[in-house]
C-alpha cells in the first residue's frame, strides 16, 4: 500500500470515528481513575475537603490564575464558582506581573493550575502570596513542585494518559482539572446552602433565568383574574369564563377563598336546558389543583405537566385566596419549557 493510500484511509469516516471513540475511551478512563483515587486515597479526598473548608471559611474572594489551557481551564472554574455563590474572578499570570497582584489582598484565596506545577508565569503570584500570606489551592499533576510546596492545600491528580496520540495536547489533564473545580464549586454551594432562589438573583437571562422566575412573575393578576363569588348564576360564569379568556373560572367563597373550579370539562358534563341557571356550586370542581406565588417558574410547569390535561393553575396566597392565574402559554412564552 503506498503512502497516498495511507493517506485517504486515515482520512476515511471509519478512521475518523475510531479516532473519536479512542478520546471518549481514554477521558472516560481518566475520570474512572480520578473517581477512584477520590474513592481510596485519603490524601487525595482529604486535600478536596480542606479545599472546600478553606475557601468557605475566608472572609475574601477566590483569585483563580493558570496560562494557557490550564488558564482556559481557569477561567470556566472562576465563573462556576461566581455563579454558585462565591465570589470569585480569574487573574491572568502575565497581567499579573504588571499591576493586577494589586487586585489580590490578604483576605483572599488564590486557585492555581498547572499540571507541571513549575509554571514559570506563576512565580511572581506564589512569591506574592507567600509575602502576604494569601493562601493558595493548587490543582496540579506533581506533588514535588514549587506550586504544591507552596500550597496551603495541594490537590494533586492521578497521573492519566492523554488522549492527544503525541502525548502533548492538554486533553484529559484539563478534563481532570475542570472536574476539580467543579467538585469544589459544587460543595461550596452545599456547604452554603446556596437555593433556586439564590440562583435567580445570579441568573436573570437566558433560558435558566426564565425558569428560575417565580410563578407570580408570570401570573395575571388583579381584574385579569377569572372570579366569581359562590351562589353566582352559571349564565355569570360562561361570560366571564369566554371574556378572560382563561378557559376556566375560579369560585371563592365569603373569606375569598378558592373552593372551585368550572372549566370548559366541567361545562360539557352539564350541559342541560337548566344548567345557566343553576348557582355555580353545583357545577365547580371543588379541591382545585392550585400552586403558591413564590414557587420557581419551573415547577409550575412541572405541576401542570403531572396532572392530566391541566394548563391553568391558580396562584394563591397562604391563607387560599387566588392572587394569580397561570397558564401553560405564559410559561412557553417566557422561555420556561
Amino acid at each position: 500500500m503506498n503512502a497516498k493510500s495511507n493517506q485517504e484511509d486515515l482520512h476515511s469516516r471509519d478512521a475518523l470515528q475510531a479516532s473519536i471513540g479512542r478520546t471518549i475511551a481514554t477521558t472516560v478512563s481518566a475520570i474512572a481513575a480520578f473517581s477512584a483515587c477520590f474513592a481510596t486515597d485519603p490524601a487525595f479526598a482529604s486535600s478536596l475537603v480542606d479545599a472546600v473548608e478553606l475557601i468557605g471559611e475566608r472572609r475574601g474572594r477566590t483569585i483563580v490564575a493558570g496560562i494557557g489551557k490550564s488558564g482556559h481551564i481557569g477561567r470556566k472554574i472562576a465563573a462556576t464558582l461566581a455563579s454558585t455563590g462565591t465570589s470569585a474572578y480569574f487573574v491572568h499570570p502575565a497581567e499579573a506581573s504588571h499591576g493586577d497582584l494589586g487586585m489580590i489582598t490578604e483576605e483572599d484565596t488564590l486557585i492555581l493550575l498547572s499540571w507541571s506545577g513549575e509554571t514559570v508565569e506563576l512565580a511572581p503570584i506564589i512569591t506574592y502570596a507567600r509575602r502576604f500570606q494569601v493562601p493558595i489551592v493548587s490543582i496540579t499533576g506533581n506533588a514535588d513542585s514549587l506550586l504544591a510546596r507552596n500550597s496551603a492545600v495541594a490537590i494533586v491528580l492521578p497521573k492519566v494518559q492523554e488522549a492527544c496520540p503525541h502525548g502533548l495536547a492538554p486533553t484529559t489533564s484539563t478534563l481532570l482539572q475542570l472536574a476539580v473545580g467543579d467538585a469544589l464549586a459544587i460543595a461550596l454551594l452545599e456547604r452554603r446552602g446556596f437555593s433556586p432562589e439564590d440562583f435567580r438573583t445570579f441568573h436573570p437571562g437566558g433560558k435558566l433565568g426564565a425558569q428560575l422566575q417565580r410563578a407570580i412573575d408570570l401570573a395575571h393578576t388583579g381584574a385579569a383574574m377569572p372570579i366569581l363569588p359562590v351562589g353566582s348564576p352559571m349564565s355569570l360564569a360562561v361570560i366571564e369564563m369566554s371574556s378572560k379568556g382563561f378557559g376556566v373560572v375560579g369560585i371563592v367563597d365569603g373569606a375569598q377563598r378558592l373552593i372551585g373550579v368550572i372549566t370548559d370539562g366541567d361545562l360539557r358534563r352539564h350541559m342541560s336546558d337548566g344548567m345557566l341557571s343553576e348557582p355555580v356550586e353545583a357545577v365547580m370542581s371543588h379541591s382545585p389543583r392550585v400552586i403558591r406565588g413564590d414557587i420557581l417558574a419551573s415547577a409550575a410547569l412541572k405541576s401542570m405537566q403531572t396532572a392530566k390535561r391541566v394548563t391553568v393553575l391558580f396562584v394563591v396566597d397562604e391563607t387560599g385566596a387566588p392572587e394569580g392565574i397561570l397558564h401553560i402559554h405564559d410559561l412557553l412564552r417566557a422561555g420556561v419549557a
